[in-house]
């Protein structure tokens, strides 16, 4: 049954930590249904910041991505890449399989 006060009870805290896959112990459980109605009204008052005029956005100034050119430039072939590898196979790098599969 809920605390009438809060509205939140150890079995709602429970429900929820379950849905999460978050194991509690059970003084943390007790511990979270005190501190849940406060930060849920700490969640209400931040929702109600922002006016209806105000752009939802994910950070407080414009960013833009800086991307350079796609050129094709000189670069080390597939041989002189490889030639200091221990092993190669078909112009490609040669590493033990750390998980046994095929």
């Amino acid at each position: 049954m809920s605390d009438p006060v809060s509205g939140i009870s150890r079995e709602d805290v429970a429900h929820l930590a379950e849905l999460a896959r978050i194991s509690l112990s059970d003084d943390e459980l007790d511990h979270l249904a005190g501190e849940l109605p406060a930060i849920l009204e700490h969640v209400r008052v931040v929702q109600q910041a922002a006016g209806d005029d105000v752009t939802p956005m994910s950070h407080p100034t414009p960013i833009s991505n800086v991307f350079r050119a796609d050129e094709v430039r000189p670069s080390l072939s597939a041989e002189d890449a490889l030639a200091g590898a221990p092993a190669s196979e078909q112009q490609r790098f040669l590493v033990p399989k750390i998980l046994g599969e095929e």
